[in-house]
Parts: C-alpha cells; sequence; structure tokens
C-alpha cells in the first residue's frame, strides 16, 4: 500500500472524469471518485473493479465546503497521502453555438459557473494540498479548456476566435492563472501543477457534434498526472502540444 499511488478525481462517475479514472487504474493506481450523487460514484467505481481497477467513490459535491473537510479527512485516514488531484468537475450554463453574449452574461451565470470551475478547484486544492506534499511526487491537473487561452481569443487567426462564451471562458482562465501561481509556489518542490485541454470531446458538455471520443479526451489529463521528475510544471497542455495562455 505504500508505494500504491491513490489519485482523487472530482466528477469522476462519468465522461472524461470516469474515462481518467479507468486510464490511471490500469497503470496500477488507486483511483477514488468524487461523485456529487454517491450512489452513482459507487456504480462507477464497481464499473471499474470488475475491469480490475482498485476504486472507490466518495460523495463529494464541489459546490459544498463541508465536503472538501470530509475528503481530507476520508484520504487521510485511509493512505495518509495524496498522490494525484484531478480537478476535473466542470460547468457550463451557457449556448456555446449562440454567438458571443457578453453583454448580456448574467451574474447568476457567472457566479454559478466560477464557483465549480475556479473557486472549487482552488479550494479544493487548498485544502488537500498538505495531503499532496506527503506524497513522494504530487500530481495536480487542472482541467482548463483552450477556450481559456487570452491569446487565442484575441487573435482573429485562431481556430476559436468566434467560440465566445463568457462566463465558462473567463472562468478557465482564471483556473489557468491558478495554474501558473500556483506551480510557481511550488517551483521547488516535487509537486506539479498543469492546465489540460483535453479536445473537444463527446460528453455532455462537448455534445455529439465533437470530434474526439472519450478515451482520447482522457489522454491529457492522464499523461500529467503521471508526469516524470523531469516534466513541466506551470504548463498549459493538450496531449503533447502547448498551448498559448
Amino acid at each position: 500500500m505504500a508505494s500504491e499511488k491513490v489519485a482523487f478525481i472530482t466528477g469522476g462517475n462519468r465522461g472524461l472524469g470516469f474515462e481518467t479514472a479507468r486510464q490511471l487504474g490500469k497503470q496500477g493506481i488507486r483511483v477514488v471518485i468524487g461523485s456529487r450523487d454517491l450512489e452513482k460514484g459507487k456504480a462507477a467505481a464497481e464499473k471499474l473493479k470488475v475491469e480490475g481497477v482498485k476504486a472507490e467513490a466518495v460523495r463529494f459535491d464541489i459546490t459544498k465546503a463541508a465536503d472538501y473537510k470530509e475528503v481530507y479527512k476520508y484520504l487521510d485516514r485511509h493512505y495518509g497521502r495524496l498522490d494525484i488531484l484531478i480537478n476535473n468537475a466542470g460547468i457550463s450554463r451557457e449556448n456555446f453555438m449562440s454567438g458571443n453574449k457578453t453583454s448580456s452574461t448574467s451574474a447568476e451565470v457567472l457566479h454559478e459557473t466560477f464557483d465549480t470551475n475556479f473557486f472549487g478547484a482552488v479550494q479544493l486544492t487548498q485544502t488537500l494540498l498538505p495531503l499532496i506534499r506527503k506524497a513522494p511526487a504530487g500530481r495536480i491537473v487542472n482541467l482548463s479548456s483552450i477556450l481559456g487561452s487570452l491569446a487565442l481569443h484575441a487573435d482573429p487567426q485562431s481556430p476559436i476566435y468566434d467560440a465566445k462564451a463568457f462566463a465558462y471562458d473567463a472562468s478557465k482562465a482564471a483556473l489557468n492563472a491558478f495554474t501558473v501561481h500556483l506551480a510557481h509556489e511550488l517551483r521547488d518542490t516535487k509537486i506539479k501543477v498543469n492546465s489540460a485541454h483535453p479536445g473537444w470531446v463527446k460528453t455532455d458538455m462537448g455534445t455529439d457534434a465533437a470530434p474526439m471520443e472519450i478515451p482520447d479526451g482522457a489522454k491529457t489529463s492522464v499523461k500529467l498526472a503521471t508526469l516524470p521528475d523531469d516534466g513541466p510544471t506551470g504548463a498549459y497542455i493538450h496531449l503533447d502540444q502547448t498551448l498559448p495562455w
């Protein structure tokens, strides 16, 4: 058990989170799935166990601060550390195909989006960081998006120039800022902090119009979660490509 890596994945009961858990588990990493609905989390863990993955589930709602402490207690009690944190849970309350609606984006949509995509990820990471510090080589993966790139949004020649969903895009840009700042703070440790763009993937959020299948979408997170000691930190990655901030 002492040499077995442990990963906690928010929103790990379905979609990209579930596939990330599967791929990490296939590498011999024990995965703890965070799910708002514990029964759905347990069902997901059972599916993984059938495939030979060491998996378990805990109830975790990123909008409930009390859950952060409960997850900390669970991981501390069972493992005494956390090797990998994947901030996978995310939401969008906007229609990506409806055009630029920045001037009419409501405060409610902004708050709801930021609470999950940014504030929740930051608070959870801060809560669990003492456990990550106890790991031999901690890895923190923030699930961002190419839509968080200010450089690409400002470039008329970029493929995302007309893909403007203000609340979602801004929340991912803020998450990228967290990646850069936390990576700098931890630069003299063995902990690596990176942002992952999974790609446009066929999930509930990505819809069936997306070109990528879920197994390919999980590859970036898995790679960043298992980086060697000489791997990057404070980077913004899609597969083997570094994205502009």
